[in-house]
């Protein structure tokens, strides 16, 4: 057996920079947005967005999961950083921005395109850990509630950034701030 292939350092930046590109095209213009102006913002030609992502649909999965990964790494950065109940609201705040900068990314999901099956199951085992460490960690510090599970906050926070006319854009971060607050004990 072959030992893995080693990425090119100038592959791994345009790599990195499609990812950061396409994410902040995705975030304005939703994720049908045109390939091309996703290559134009990375610096790269439209060729190597194909290269690196033969669909479209991987290109949105890649984004997904590079910006789940951020999201839930965060997690023990923060619980470093405050104390753990901060340290839970800060990260709800931050899946909160991650939520709502998702343009069409739940109409792609359900598109039945298979690059997206396996999305929801990633999302819940990156996420519902983070969450759960810091949620048992303000539990344990008896500065919130114990009878809140993670899942059920995840499901409430997703619920918070569903779209609704005439509301806010802050509105879910707003919303998301009294709920953690309502954790406290």
């Amino acid at each position: 057996m072959s030992a893995p292939r080693r990425v090119r350092a100038d592959a791994r930046r345009n790599s990195d920079a499609l990812l950061e590109a396409a994410t902040e095209v995705f975030a304005t213009a939703g994720v049908d947005a045109p390939v091309r102006e996703v290559a134009l913002r990375a610096g790269v030609g439209v060729g190597t967005v194909y290269r690196h992502y033969p669909k479209r649909s991987d290109l949105v999965a890649a984004v997904f999961r590079h910006q789940v990964d951020a999201c839930a790494d965060a997690a023990p950065l923060l619980a470093a950083e405050h104390p753990p109940a901060e340290a839970l609201e800060r990260w709800l705040a931050r899946f909160v921005d991650f939520l709502a900068t998702k343009r069409g990314l739940a109409a792609a999901l359900h598109s039945g395109d298979p690059a997206f099956d396996a999305l929801p199951a990633y999302f819940d085992a990156r996420f519902r850990p983070a969450l759960t460490e810091l949620l048992a960690a303000a539990v344990a510090a008896g500065e919130v509630r114990d009878d809140v599970p993670a899942t059920d906050l995840l499901h409430a926070v997703a619920h918070l950034c569903l779209p609704a006319e005439g509301v806010q854009p802050d509105h879910a971060r707003r919303m998301t701030a009294v709920l953690a607050r309502g954790l406290r004990t």
